[in-house]
C-alpha cells in the first residue's frame, strides 16, 4: 500500500510540466538631467507607487529592472538633496510613463540650491546603475564600500588623498587606520558631471586598498590637518596631525606625523599628548584643516581651524615641528548670514580666493534646518579672522548629514570661478533617516560657481 501511494504521488509530481525560464531582464534607462544646462543629477530618488526606489548614479542614470512595471503606465514620485520638481495639484512631485525594456525617458529637474551635484566620489558603484544599461562598463572598483572625512594636500605634483574608517567589501568594520590615494592635479581639471574620480589608490601586496598609518593603541587613528610644508632647504614634508581615538570621537594620544614615501606610510614623528590624570584634556594640535596666511609684515603662516583659525603655525617645516613656536587664535563662535540670522559652524574649511580677492569659507551648519547637520553655508571676509558675514546657504539636506566639507586648490587655476568643495554623505546624526544604497557613508563633490549672483543677491533662490 504504501509503495502503491509512493508510486502515485511520483507520477502525479512527474506529470507537473517544466517550469519556462524566465526571461533575463532588459532595464529601462531613465536619465535625470538639470533643466537649466542638462547636467546629469546624481542621487535624484525616484520612487513608485509600491515602495519600489531607483537611485541615480552618477551619470545620472537609474536603471528601471522590475518586471511588473513593464508595458503598464507607471508613476514615479521625484525627490533628491537642493533639487525638484514642481508638485501637481495633489501635492504629489514627479512623473508616469509606461517603462518598456530597452526603452530610455529622460526626465528634467530644477535645481533649488545654489551649489551643483557633481557626483559620489567615493565608495562602489560610482556607475552601477548605468553599467545595468551598457554604459560606463570600463569604469573601476576600488574594493571599499564607504569611506569618511577627506583630506587633501598637493605633494610632489599630485594630489595627495587622505581619509578616515573605511568599509570594505570583505568585511564590514573596514580599515581604521587611515586610506589613502593620489591624483593628477588637478583631479577634476573639467569640473562637469557625470564624475569619475582618478584615484591611485595606495594598496597592500594583494592590490586591497590598505592602512597607511600604525596604530598607537586600541581603537581608529585618525590624521587631520594635512599639509606640505617646506623645510630651510626646500624640501617637501607631507605632514598632519594624528589623533589615537579610545571612545567615541575621544582621543587618547595625539601628536605629528610625516609621508615616508620609500615605506608608503605616514611615520609618527612626535606624540604632543598623552591622557593622564594630570592632563585629562587633549591640546591643540596643527590638525582639521588648513589655510595660508601672509600677514602686513610679509611673514607667513599656516592657519589651522575647522574652519576658522584656532592655531597658527610659522610656515616652515621646523616650526611646524617645534611646539613652541603654535599660537593659539580664538575663533569666531557664530556668523550672521545675510538675512541676519545667526549661524554656528561645525566644522569646514577656509581658503584665500584669488577670484574674489577674499578669504572664502565652506562650511558645515550645527543643528541647522531641515537638516541639524547637513546645511552648508558659504561666507567671505576681508581677513582670516573676519569679520565673517553675509552667508549664503549653497547646499541643503533633507534629514540627512554632510559633515566636514573641504575645499579642493590643488593645482586648479587661481583665475577659475569654479570652487570644488566635498563632504561625507552619511544618515549618523539625521533623525532615523533611511539610509541610501552605495551613498551612505561616502563623498560627495559639489561646484560652486563664485561668480553666481545668487551669491552676492540679495537673497538666494
Amino acid at each position: 500500500m504504501k509503495n502503491a501511494l509512493l508510486f502515485l504521488l511520483l507520477g502525479v509530481s512527474s506529470a507537473v510540466p517544466a517550469v519556462s525560464a524566465v526571461p533575463a531582464v532588459v532595464p529601462c534607462k531613465v536619465k535625470v538631467v538639470d533643466r537649466e544646462n542638462g547636467w546629469p543629477v546624481p542621487l535624484v530618488f525616484l520612487t513608485t507607487t509600491h515602495g519600489q526606489v531607483y537611485v541615480t548614479d552618477n551619470a545620472g542614470v537609474a536603471a528601471i529592472d522590475s518586471p511588473e512595471l513593464f508595458g503598464r503606465e507607471t508613476w514615479f514620485s521625484v525627490s533628491s538633496h537642493g533639487y525638484g520638481m514642481k508638485k501637481d495639484g495633489f501635492g504629489n512631485a514627479g512623473f508616469r510613463f509606461v517603462p518598456q525594456p530597452g526603452a530610455e525617458r529622460v526626465v528634467k529637474i530644477e535645481r533649488r540650491q545654489i551649489a551643483k551635484r557633481l557626483g559620489r566620489i567615493g565608495g562602489a558603484g560610482l556607475f552601477a546603475e548605468s553599467q545595468k544599461c551598457g554604459e560606463w562598463l570600463k569604469a573601476k572598483e576600488s574594493g571599499e564600500f564607504g569611506r569618511d572625512s577627506v583630506q587633501t594636500a598637493l605633494y610632489k605634483g599630485r594630489v595627495f588623498w587622505l581619509w578616515g574608517d573605511t568599509n570594505m567589501q570583505n568585511y564590514p568594520l573596514g580599515i581604521f587606520n587611515t586610506t589613502a590615494a593620489t591624483t593628477p592635479a588637478p583631479a577634476f581639471a573639467n569640473p562637469v558631471p557625470p564624475i569619475d574620480p582618478p584615484y591611485r589608490q595606495i594598496v597592500n601586496e594583494k592590490g586591497r586598498v590598505r592602512g597607511v598609518i600604525k596604530a598607537q593603541g586600541s581603537g581608529p587613528i585618525w590624521i587631520f590637518g594635512l599639509v606640505n610644508v617646506k623645510d630651510a632647504r626646500g624640501r617637501e614634508h607631507l605632514c598632519g596631525g594624528w589623533s589615537q581615538i579610545k571612545e567615541f570621537c575621544t582621543p587618547e594620544k595625539n601628536g605629528l606625523c610625516e609621508w615616508d614615501d620609500a615605506a608608503q606610510e605616514f611615520k609618527v614623528v612626535k606624540t604632543v599628548w598623552t591622557r593622564s590624570a594630570e592632563e585629562p584634556k587633549a591640546p591643540r594640535i596643527p590638525d582639521c584643516t588648513v589655510c595660508r596666511y601672509k600677514d602686513k609684515s610679509g611673514r607667513k603662516w599656516l592657519l589651522f581651524g575647522n574652519p576658522f583659525p584656532f592655531l597658527r603655525v610659522p610656515d616652515s617645516y621646523e616650526a611646524y615641528l617645534d611646539p613652541k613656536t603654535w599660537e593659539k587664535v580664538e575663533p569666531p563662535k557664530e556668523i550672521r548670514a545675510r538675512d541676519g540670522s545667526k549661524i554656528v559652524s561645525a566644522a569646514g574649511q577656509m581658503v584665500w580666493s584669488p577670484y574674489r580677492r577674499k578669504y572664502v569659507a565652506i562650511l558645515q551648519q550645527k543643528f541647522g534646518k531641515p537638516s541639524g547637520f547637513g546645511e552648508v553655508w558659504y561666507v567671505e571676509g576681508d581677513s582670516p579672522y573676519g569679520p565673517w558675514k553675509d552667508a549664503v546657504k549653497v547646499v541643503t539636506h533633507d534629514n540627512y548629514t554632510f559633515y566636514n566639507p573641504v575645499i579642493h586648490t590643488e593645482g586648479t587655476d587661481p583665475k577659475s570661478s569654479v570652487l570644488l568643495f566635498e563632504g561625507t554623505y552619511t544618515s549618523s546624526f539625521a533623525d532615523k533617516p533611511v539610509k541610501t544604497p552605495r551613498w551612505d557613508y561616502t563623498q560627495v563633490l559639489y561646484r560652486l560657481d563664485l561668480d553666481d549672483p545668487a551669491l552676492t543677491a540679495s537673497s538666494s533662490r
